[in-house]
């Protein structure tokens, strides 16, 4: 349980104060390591909410990454399931 605490609290440092690139590996490392890490899935929200500009080639969408990211973890909890090494 801390360690997943302590995992939130770093992605939500890289998140505010480092490049996106370094919270994308951390949220896929997380994503893949816990069971399920909606955690990753609202801290994306907040960065775009904080950082989202409407991009013109996704039909003015802001909430692009948190899209991404809910995808990705639905994909990643549906391939986990289907694996014999995850419970």
């Amino acid at each position: 349980m801390i360690l997943r605490i302590l995992a939130s609290v770093l992605l939500l440092f890289s998140i505010l104060f480092m490049p996106f690139w370094v919270s994308i590996v951390l949220a896929l490392a997380g994503m893949i390591y816990f069971v399920v890490f909606w955690e990753a899935t609202i801290l994306f929200l907040l960065s775009d909410v904080l950082y989202g500009i409407p991009e013109p080639r996704f039909f003015d969408m802001v909430f692009i990454s948190f899209i991404v990211s809910a995808t990705v973890l639905f994909t990643i909890e549906t391939s986990k399931k289907k694996l014999k090494f995850y419970d």
